[in-house]
């Protein structure tokens, strides 16, 4: 079983965290970020980093120990560094636009234009020479992740032609079509 719980949470200089009660707060850089541990976990803050604990031996608070950990290690990130999803368009003629700083139009092969509204906290953008590269980038690792996740859900790669959005360096098995 993994025992990453064990091992503290190193804090870097540039970075100010605060523990108050089950809340852990990272102020950073590039912004701000909170996270609320469950009851099963003691947190407290030491020389050393942040330091996690089971409160009761159950397995239920040894299955959140681990990931408790990770969720404040990826504050630290998200305030420090940020997170980073690129997305590729495939396919002749498929496209991504700005519209204004809060939506994002793809032209991805249907009738009409697919347009996904951006949550404030991410920021994306298009770049590559027929516009078919969308970055999105952010400090929250989750909130990024799901709006990457919706984009690509608005056309997801097909196996016959590849066509679609796919993450970048995402493989898409390909099948070999019908035969005479």
């Amino acid at each position: 079983m993994s025992r990453i719980g064990k091992k503290p949470v190193p804090v870097p200089a540039a970075v100010t965290a605060t523990v108050d009660g089950q809340t852990v707060k990272m102020k950073g850089a590039k912004g701000e970020l909170s996270f609320t541990l469950p009851e099963e976990i003691k947190v407290e803050k030491t020389a050393e980093g942040i330091e996690l604990t089971l409160n009761d031996d159950t397995k239920k608070a040894r299955s959140m120990w681990g990931m408790s950990r990770s969720m404040v290690q990826n504050l630290i990130t998200g305030v420090t560094d940020g997170y980073t999803h690129t997305l590729e368009i495939h396919g002749v003629g498929f496209k991504a636009s700005m519209k204004g700083k809060d939506q994002l139009t793809l032209s991805v092969g249907f009738s009409h234009d697919v347009v996904h509204t951006i949550p404030s906290g991410v920021e994306v953008k298009v770049g590559g020479a027929k516009q078919e590269v969308v970055t999105v980038s952010g400090i929250d690792k989750q909130l990024v992740g799901q709006v990457a996740a919706e984009i690509r859900a608005s056309r997801k790669p097909e196996p016959y032609q590849g066509k679609g959005v796919r993450f970048k360096g995402e493989h898409v098995f390909r099948k070999e079509g019908k035969k005479k």
